[in-house]
C-alpha cells in the first residue's frame, strides 16, 4: 500500500477548466505536468468530461480516477479536478470562489461573450484563487479586491518602463517580506 498518496497534500487541484457549451475550451490550467502532459490528451479529458458532465444535474462527477466538481452558467462550464481522495468540499470551494469572482467581476454576466471580452481578468481571477494546485484565496471578495486593484494598474502598454520596473521590485520586495 501506498501510504504516500494517502497523506494530505497542499496541492490540490489538479485542473481547472471552462468550456463553452459545445464542449471547447475557453481557458484550461492544469497544475500536474504528469496528468495529460499533451494537448492532444488534455483535450480527449476535457471532451470526457464535458460528455459526461453537459446533461447531468449532479454537481460532481467522478472520471478517470479524478473528481470533478462543476457548475454551468448559460453557455458556460466551470469545471475543478482533483484527485480522487480530495475532499468534494474543497474542491466546490474552489469552484464557487471561482464562479463568484466572475460573477462580481462580469457583473452577473456570466456567459461566453462576456468571458471571452474580459479573459485578462478571468486569468488573473484563476491565478488569484490557484497557484501550482495550491488553493490561496477562497473568499470571492479577496479575490475580486485583489483582481479589481492589478486591473486598475492598466496593461502595461500603458505604463511607462519606469512604472513597470517600480511595480516589479514593489511585487518582489512583498513576496520577500511575506
Amino acid at each position: 500500500m501506498d501510504f504516500m498518496a494517502l497523506e494530505p497534500s497542499l496541492y490540490t487541484v489538479k485542473a481547472v477548466l471552462i468550456l463553452d457549451n459545445d464542449g471547447n475550451r475557453l481557458l484550461s490550467k492544469y497544475y500536474d505536468p504528469q496528468l495529460y502532459p499533451s494537448i492532444k490528451e488534455q483535450r480527449n479529458f476535457e471532451k470526457n468530461v464535458f460528455n459526461k458532465s453537459h446533461k447531468a444535474d449532479n454537481e460532481i462527477a467522478f472520471l478517470e480516477g479524478m473528481t470533478i466538481v462543476y457548475k454551468s452558467s448559460i453557455d458556460v462550464f466551470f469545471y475543478v479536478v482533483g484527485s480522487t481522495q480530495e475532499n468534494e468540499l474543497m474542491l466546490m470551494m474552489v469552484l464557487n470562489c471561482l464562479f463568484e469572482s466572475l460573477s462580481q467581476i462580469l457583473r452577473k454576466n456570466v456567459e461566453k461573450r462576456f468571458l471571452l471580452d474580459n479573459m485578462d481578468g478571468v486569468f488573473l481571477v484563476v491565478d488569484e484563487i490557484i497557484d501550482g494546485g495550491v488553493i490561496l484565496e477562497s473568499d470571492p471578495q479577496q479575490v475580486v479586491q485583489k483582481v479589481n486593484y492589478r486591473m486598475e494598474e492598466g496593461p502595461l502598454s500603458e505604463q511607462s518602463v519606469a512604472q513597470v520596473l517600480q511595480s516589479a521590485k514593489d511585487q518582489i520586495k512583498w513576496s520577500i517580506l511575506k
